[in-house]
């Protein structure tokens, strides 16, 4: 049984309000949970006591039972020292060229290169002959 510390969504249309629970990786986002140890409100101020709740106790026993946290959740905990801060790339991987791009890239590059120093070398050379 595999174990996540994730955000699972409550509240209205256009008000959301996230419980952070304990649930297993096959269980819907809004579905069956293990325990509920805290709550995230993304609608208050970021200065708000209120806009995350969180039982650090309760994080650290799970996390020692061998749950992980999503990223997000991962994101949040990290302020409290509970776990190290995620990495988050500015640019996702999805968004990458891929090998074939990048070694026409390359070739484009390389052929391109030695046409511009001809092209700057030949106006140096009239130079000296005037």
């Amino acid at each position: 049984m595999a174990l996540k510390i994730r955000l699972s969504r409550g509240g209205a249309k256009k008000k959301p309000f996230y419980r952070i629970v304990v649930a297993e990786t096959t269980s819907p986002r809004d579905g069956k949970f293990v325990e509920k140890i805290g709550s995230y409100n993304p609608m208050v101020d970021h200065d708000n006591k209120e806009r995350l709740v969180i039982d650090a106790e309760r994080v650290k026993y799970w996390i020692s039972k061998g749950a992980k946290p999503t990223l997000r959740v991962s994101k949040l905990i990290s302020k409290d020292g509970l776990v190290d801060k995620p990495i988050i790339n500015e640019q996702p991987k999805k968004s990458a060229p891929g090998k074939k791009r990048l070694e026409r890239e390359a070739e484009e590059a390389k052929t391109e290169a030695p046409a511009e120093e001809a092209k700057t070398e030949a106006p140096a050379e009239e130079e000296k002959k005037s």
